[in-house]
């Protein structure tokens, strides 16, 4: 079977919606004109092109597309007449999909020549509210509109990725006063450099056990999960709501071994929400959006900060001050309080990573003694 393959071009010219291919203009052209020449005179080519372009189809498709009969012009050979009725067919049948498949490459590229928007890559820990930042950064028509380009990752990745270059922002969460020797400290603190990052204030949310609706087996804690062997749906290694469970899991005095279910894992909190809805799972741990959303209930353990980090040279990027300015706003904040679990926190504001995430300590200086030499 032959395959087929899609290309596009931009240009200041409006055109037409169809999907274009040199060989059926080919082919109507030497049908149309009855030679080669003319067929070239037509579409402005040498007599050179169009004959070798036409030879190499021939090879390529394996059959001959023209035929001379002796005292007449050329005509196309039946294989070269099906191409053409296929051609005709296919757009006459798929025009209303390439016209929207064009009009939705025009939106998207309108982007780049649109001098007034902005685009930032985001690499982020799951995250609801990020997702209708999203939509909501982007209103067709506003002002300084912001595109975010979000890839959803585990809290350490997207860091890294900050780090590689690969985003501009890197989106994780922490609870709001980590302890200085938690997982938590041990994760992100080799990632993150005072005086290099920056941290920009984004929400307050909330995370705990979603469970059906009516917390049949009544769970209010792990430790409840674990005397009760409840099946257990976790996240994946590397996200920052594993790196959560693990400190809560320390802090209770429990080990992965007395949850039933550890080792299971779903990506996102959306997934873990879906598989006790469906019965694969009785607790998971996770955002109550994600419980809300699927007519389950919520047990919160904890509050936690979830922050963007940004390399210190990023904070004067115009994209970056668009963004900022509109995590100030209160419409947008507004939006974010009406989320369950959700409340802006910080919004747009460049935070001090010494105070946010209490894992350093600096000495302070001390103040130069005015009659000592300098060195």
């Amino acid at each position: 079977m032959h395959r087929i393959q899609l290309h596009y071009t931009i240009s200041r010219d409006a055109g037409d919606a169809l999907a274009r291919n040199p060989l059926p203009e080919l082919l109507q052209a030497v049908a149309r004109e009855g030679s080669i020449s003319g067929a070239a005179r037509a579409l402005q080519l040498s007599y050179r092109h169009v004959w070798g372009s036409l030879k190499r189809w021939e090879d390529q498709l394996g059959g001959e597309l023209i035929v001379w009969g002796k005292g007449q012009s050329a005509q196309l050979s039946p294989f070269g007449t099906k191409l053409l009725w296929a051609e005709r067919q296919a757009q006459a049948r798929l025009a209303p999909q390439i016209e929207a498949l064009r009009a939705d490459l025009e939106r998207a590229f309108a982007v780049a020549f649109d001098a007034n928007a902005h685009v930032l890559t985001l690499y982020a820990s799951h995250d609801d509210a990020l997702a209708a930042l999203r939509a909501w950064a982007a209103t067709p028509g506003s002002d300084d509109a912001v595109h975010l380009d979000i890839r959803f990752t585990g809290s350490v990745d997207a860091i890294r990725a900050l780090n590689e270059g690969r985003c501009t922002l890197a989106g994780f969460h922490t609870l709001e006063q980590p302890d200085a020797d938690s997982l938590a400290a041990r994760t992100y603190r080799p990632l993150l450099q005072p005086g290099l990052h920056k941290l920009i204030g984004f929400a307050r949310r909330t995370q705990g056990l979603i469970v059906a609706p009516g917390n049949p087996l009544g769970l209010h804690s792990l430790g409840d999960v674990a005397r009760s062997g409840a099946r257990f749906v976790n996240r994946p290694l590397g996200s920052g709501t594993r790196v959560l469970l693990d400190d809560l899991l320390a802090r209770a005095g429990l080990v992965p071994e007395d949850i039933t279910g550890y080792a299971q894992h779903e990506p996102s909190h959306g997934a873990v929400a879906q598989a006790v809805a469906a019965g694969s799972a009785d607790v998971g741990v996770g955002i109550e959006l994600a419980a809300r959303m699927r007519g389950l209930d919520f047990v919160p353990l904890v509050q936690e900060r979830y922050h963007l980090a940004c390399l210190q040279s990023a904070l004067e990027q115009p994209a970056m001050q668009a963004l900022r300015a509109l995590l100030q706003t209160s419409a947008w904040q507004q939006e974010m309080a009406s989320m369950a679990g959700y409340a802006p926190l910080h919004c747009g504001e460049v935070l001090s990573m010494s105070r946010v995430l209490p894992w350093w300590k600096f000495a302070r200086r001390k103040p130069e003694n005015k009659g000592q030499k300098a060195l």
